[in-house]
C-alpha cells in the first residue's frame, strides 16, 4: 500500500516528480520572473540632469579661471596690432596663464596682464557701477569667462626690462635701449607708418621686484613711460601681475598663441650719442692746444740750429 504524500512536504523535494508539483498561475508565473531579474534604474530626464551641470560646469569655471587661467577682455588700443582693442575693433579674448609666475620670474617679451599700481589708477576715473542686482550679477558673469569687461582696472602690456635693469629711450636709429643695448622690436606698431620715431625719456633703472611695460602701439600707449609720472613710479610690482597672456581666444578669426619675442637675445650695443655742445668739446681743445704747441715747437727748432751754428 502507497503511502500518502505529506501536505507538508517541501515543493522543491528532490524525489518528488514534476507532474506532483502544483502548478504556479501565469501571473505568478510572470512576477517571480520579475523578481528574478534586476529592475533596471529609471533614467532621470535631461531636463531634471541640465540645471546639475550647468552648476558643475560654473563650479569647475570658476575653479580653472582662479587657479589656472582665466578670459580677459580688456579694451585697449595700446597693443595693436598685436592684439585688437581700439574702437571699432572686435576685441580680443585671451587667456591668461596664471600658473607660469608661480615657477619662474617675469622675462622680457613677454605680455602680462596685471592690476594697475596705485600710482597707475589715481588719475583714473572707476568704473560706475550699476544699480540693478540683475545687471551687476551678468556683468560679473560675463566677466569671469571674459565676455564683458572686468570691474578692476586690468592692463595688459609687454615686459621690456626687468627689475635692476637701466632703460631708456632713444639711440640713433629710434630703438628703446636697456643696458646700454638697443632692443630688437619686430612687434611695434605704427599707426602712422610716415611717423616711426618714438617719444624720449631719460635713463630710468628699474627697482627690484618690479618690470618696466609697454605697449606695442608705442605711440598710443600709457605705460611705464607716462605713469605714475613716469621714473620708477611707472614700474609695475612683480605681485600685481596675473598672468601671461597666451592665446586670442576670440574671435576665431584671430586666434593663434601671442608672441613672446625677447627683445633683448638680438640687442645690439650703441654708442649713446653725447650733447652737441659736449661733442665739440674734444676740437675746440685741439684747436686750443696746437698753437702752444705750434710756438713751442718753432722755438725749439730755433734753438736747436743756433746751437748747431756755434759748434766749430
Amino acid at each position: 500500500m502507497a503511502e500518502p504524500v505529506s501536505q507538508n512536504a517541501p515543493e522543491d523535494d528532490p524525489d518528488r516528480s514534476e507532474a506532483d508539483k502544483p502548478r504556479l498561475s501565469r501571473s505568478e508565473e510572470r512576477g517571480g520572473s520579475r523578481r528574478r531579474r534586476a529592475k533596471p534604474a529609471k533614467k532621470r530626464s535631461f531636463w531634471k540632469e541640465l540645471p546639475i551641470l550647468l552648476v558643475i560646469a560654473l563650479v569647475l569655471t570658476i575653479l580653472i579661471q582662479t587657479f589656472l587661467a582665466k578670459v580677459f577682455m580688456i579694451p585697449s588700443g595700446s597693443m595693436e596690432a598685436t592684439l585688437h582693442g581700439c574702437p571699432g575693433c572686435t576685441g580680443d579674448r585671451i587667456l591668461v596663464d596664471r600658473v607660469t609666475y608661480d615657477f619662474t620670474e617675469p622675462s622680457p617679451g613677454d605680455v602680462i596682464v596685471f592690476k594697475g599700481p596705485q600710482a597707475w589708477i589715481n588719475n583714473e576715473v572707476p568704473p560706475q557701477e550699476s544699480g540693478n542686482i540683475v545687471v551687476r550679477g551678468l556683468r560679473g558673469l560675463g566677466s569671469l569667462v571674459g565676455f564683458a569687461p572686468p570691474d578692476e582696472r586690468d592692463f595688459v602690456k609687454r615686459v621690456i626690462a626687468v627689475g635692476g635693469q637701466t632703460v631708456q629711450c632713444c639711440d640713433p636709429q629710434d630703438r628703446v635701449i636697456v643696458d646700454g643695448k638697443a632692443l630688437d622690436e619686430p612687434y611695434i606698431h605704427w599707426e602712422d607708418p610716415s611717423v616711426q620715431q618714438q617719444k624720449t625719456f631719460d635713463p630710468v633703472k628699474v627697482p627690484a621686484g618690479t618690470v618696466w611695460v609697454m605697449g606695442d602701439n608705442r605711440n598710443n600707449s600709457d605705460d611705464s613711460r607716462y605713469q605714475g609720472g613716469g621714473g620708477v613710479n611707472g614700474a609695475v610690482p612683480v605681485d600685481n601681475i596675473i598672468g601671461k597672456a597666451r592665446i586670442i581666444v576670440l574671435p576665431p578669426g584671430r586666434w593663434g598663441g601671442i608672441t613672446d619675442h625677447n627683445p633683448q637675445e638680438a640687442a645690439q650695443p650703441v654708442a649713446l650719442g653725447a650733447p652737441a655742445w659736449q661733442s665739440g668739446l674734444p676740437l675746440g681743445a685741439g684747436i686750443a692746444a696746437a698753437w702752444p704747441a705750434l710756438f713751442v715747437g718753432r722755438k725749439l727748432k730755433s734753438g736747436l740750429r743756433r746751437a748747431a751754428g756755434r759748434k766749430p
